[in-house]
C-alpha cells in the first residue's frame, strides 16, 4: 500500500485539511501518516475558533518516523501557522524525499485577493521556497498571484475568458519555470455569461483548462479535497490530467448536493457519500 506524510493542520469543523485528506485518500487506496500543524475547534474563517499550534512538536514526528526507518511514496503539505512551521517541512523533506516522492504543495495563504489571518510576508517568502521542492503545486488564484506577482485587480479587470486565462496561463508558465514543478491553477472562475468554475494545469509544455458550472459559492476545504484526489490519482498511475478530472468530477457532485442543502460555506461540502466515485 503506498504511504503518504500528510502536513497540515485538524480543524474539527469546515470538512478541510486532515478531515478531507484522510477519507479521500484511504478510500482510494492510499495510507495517511499525519504530522499535525495545529489542531482547531474550526477553520479559521469560523468568527471564534480555539488553535492549538503543533510546531514545537513537528520535529519529533520526524524524529520517530526516521527511528521507524520510514519511508513514503507522497508528500502532501496544506495550512501551516507560520514560517517555522516552514522550516520543519524543510527538515521533513531532508529527511524523506527521495526522487521518486511525489511531494504536493497546496500553498495555503489566501482567498479571494486577501491573505488568511495568520498570513504575513515573512510567510509568503519561505512559501516561496517550499514550492520549489514540490513536484506539483496546486495554488488558487489568490495564491498564485502571491507567488508570481501577478495583480490580482488587473487580473480581474479583463473582461473577456480570453484575456484573462492568457494572464494565468503566463503566471502559471512561471511558477512552473521557477520550480520545475507542475503548476495546477484551481478556483478559476473566468468572466463569462454563464458562471464556470474551472483548472488549469501547466506541465511539461502543455496547457489544459477545464471547467464545470458554478454555483456562486465557495467552500471551505474543497481545495483540500481536491490536492488529496490528485495525489491519490497519481499514486495510483493516472495523468495529472486524469486525477485532474476525476477530482473536477467528484467536487462537482459534492458541491452540487451541498448547494441543494443550503449548507453553510464554512461548514465544507457534504462529500462522503461521493467517495465512492473514487473508488
Amino acid at each position: 500500500m503506498k504511504k503518504v506524510a500528510v502536513i497540515q493542520d485538524m480543524s474539527s469543523f469546515g470538512k478541510c485539511s486532515l478531515t478531507a485528506a484522510l477519507p479521500v485518500l484511504s478510500v482510494m487506496g492510499v495510507q495517511v501518516c499525519p504530522l499535525p500543524t495545529a489542531i482547531l475547534t474550526a477553520q479559521t474563517e469560523f468568527p471564534s475558533f480555539f488553535c492549538e499550534d503543533l510546531t514545537s512538536k513537528m520535529g519529533h514526528f520526524t524524529e520517530e518516523w526516521r527511528k521507524m526507518n520510514e519511508s513514503f511514496d507522497g508528500v502532501l503539505t496544506g495550512f501551516v501557522m507560520g514560517e517555522e512551521q516552514i522550516q520543519h517541512i524543510f527538515e521533513f523533506l531532508d529527511t524523506f524525499q527521495r526522487e521518486e516522492t511525489i511531494v504536493l504543495v497546496d500553498p495555503v495563504m489566501g482567498d479571494q485577493g486577501e491573505g488568511y489571518p495568520l498570513f504575513t510576508g515573512r510567510l509568503l517568502e519561505r512559501m516561496k521556497e517550499l514550492v520549489k521542492r514540490a513536484d506539483i503545486i496546486t495554488p488558487n488564484i489568490t495564491e498564485c498571484c502571491m507567488l508570481t506577482g501577478l495583480s490580482y485587480e488587473k487580473l480581474h479587470s479583463y473582461s473577456t475568458m480570453d484575456d484573462y486565462l492568457l494572464a494565468l496561463q503566463e503566471a502559471a508558465h512561471q511558477l512552473a519555470t521557477e520550480t520545475n514543478a507542475k503548476v495546477v491553477l484551481t478556483g478559476i472562475v473566468p468572466p463569462t455569461e454563464k458562471p464556470m468554475i474551472g483548472n488549469l494545469l501547466v506541465a511539461d509544455g502543455t496547457v489544459v483548462f477545464n471547467q464545470q458550472p458554478f454555483n456562486g459559492t465557495g467552500y471551505s476545504g474543497t481545495g483540500d479535497l481536491f490536492a488529496a484526489t490528485v495525489m491519490g490519482g497519481v499514486l495510483r498511475g493516472h495523468s495529472l490530467s486524469e486525477a485532474i478530472e476525476l477530482a473536477a468530477q467528484f467536487l462537482t457532485a459534492a458541491i452540487g448536493e451541498t448547494y441543494a442543502q443550503q449548507i453553510p460555506r464554512n461548514m465544507g461540502v457534504h462529500f462522503e457519500k461521493y467517495l465512492k466515485m473514487l473508488i
